[in-house]
């Protein structure tokens, strides 16, 4: 999720402003009765410790032993919480030609049916904090609370929930390594995009089950810090529009309606492009999304300023029940 891009006329732009105020009016607000079901209670206080002990290993950079020693972690966490775990290891080419050694580290429940659907969070962390406002700081690993840690966190409490109550339908867990490692702002390079996702771009190519499909699927990235709000990110609506739109009706009628916004965000680059386009898996993006943010992120993205204190269990909460709603109303 390194760019924005908004449509304007018919050309696509890549921007760092605002996203538009209002959306077209196909994408307002619509209510349908759901069935009464039983959904669990979300634990902000679960995810939230998830998202320290994350942090507590230092930034999970490719290469490093941090990384190493989280990829176990959530190896092994999963596993607490389901039979079925798959680590996908091997080495990827960064931007620069590093050899990058990976881990996508995968949990499924009901594996059996095929009437699935797909949760995905990245777990690395960027190696360069290149829009620090401190030019001295450009070249730091960041430690990845929000951009990363966050979404790993709801997804570690919602899949403790799996292991508790079955919902209907088989759900997928994938955590992404290397979307973080693309090349540093200050450098510009051909097919800049592709170098982004390495982690999620493999997957798509080599799912972990031959001819794997689900119905839709939910990338969560940067759902962690205080008075988040999510915007109908572009691709998301240009690929799975009825997803976004079941999400975000969804978290309206469950109370929250100041974070799920009926407006139109701008195109991010994330893991749920190569989902879309390789897989063919309607894939949506809930990522925070800031209007008045200078790069219409978070405002801590990839700087030395994205730490634990900037996590907000009340965020964790909204994203992680919203989910769970999803996830336990589907039949």
């Amino acid at each position: 999720m390194k760019q924005i891009a908004i449509f304007i006329l018919t050309s696509l732009i890549y921007v760092s402003c605002n996203p538009p105020a209002r959306p077209p009016a196909s994408i307002e607000e619509t209510t349908t009765q759901k069935p009464a079901v039983q959904v669990p209670d979300f634990n902000s206080d679960s995810a939230y410790e998830s998202v320290r002990a994350q942090l507590a290993f230092g930034p999970r950079v490719p290469n490093t032993p941090a990384h190493a020693r989280c990829a176990a972690f959530l190896t092994g966490k999963l596993k607490t919480y389901s039979a079925d775990v798959v680590v996908q290891k091997g080495t990827l080419r960064a931007y620069n030609g590093t050899p990058l050694n990976f881990q996508n580290i995968i949990a499924s429940w009901k594996p059996e049916t095929n009437n699935r659907i797909l949760l995905c969070a990245h777990w690395d962390s960027r190696p360069y904090a290149d829009h620090d406002p401190d030019p001295k700081n450009r070249r730091k690993p960041v430690d990845a609370a929000n951009d990363g840690a966050s979404g790993v966190g709801v997804l570690l409490e919602v899949a403790r929930q799996l292991s508790l109550v079955s919902p209907s339908v088989g759900v997928d867990i994938i955590l992404f390594d290397v979307e973080d490692y693309g090349p540093p702002q200050d450098q510009t390079m051909n097919n800049a995009d592709e170098q982004w996702g390495l982690g999620s771009q493999y997957w798509a190519n080599n799912p972990h089950k031959p001819d794997y499909f689900a119905r839709y699927g939910i990338l969560l990235d940067m759902v962690g810090a205080k008075n988040a709000t999510f915007l109908m990110e572009g691709i998301s609506m240009q690929y799975a529009a009825d997803i976004v739109k079941k999400v975000w009706s969804t978290a309206n009628r469950i109370g929250y309606s100041s974070s799920f916004l009926f407006e139109q965000g701008g195109n991010i680059t994330d893991d749920h492009v190569p989902i879309n386009k390789i897989r063919n898996i309607p894939t949506i993006d809930l990522i925070h999304l800031d209007k008045n943010s200078e790069t219409g992120f978070y405002p801590y993205w990839h700087t030395t300023g994205d730490t634990f204190d900037k996590i907000d269990k009340n965020t964790l909460k909204i994203v992680g029940q919203t989910l769970l709603t999803v996830i336990y109303e589907e039949q």
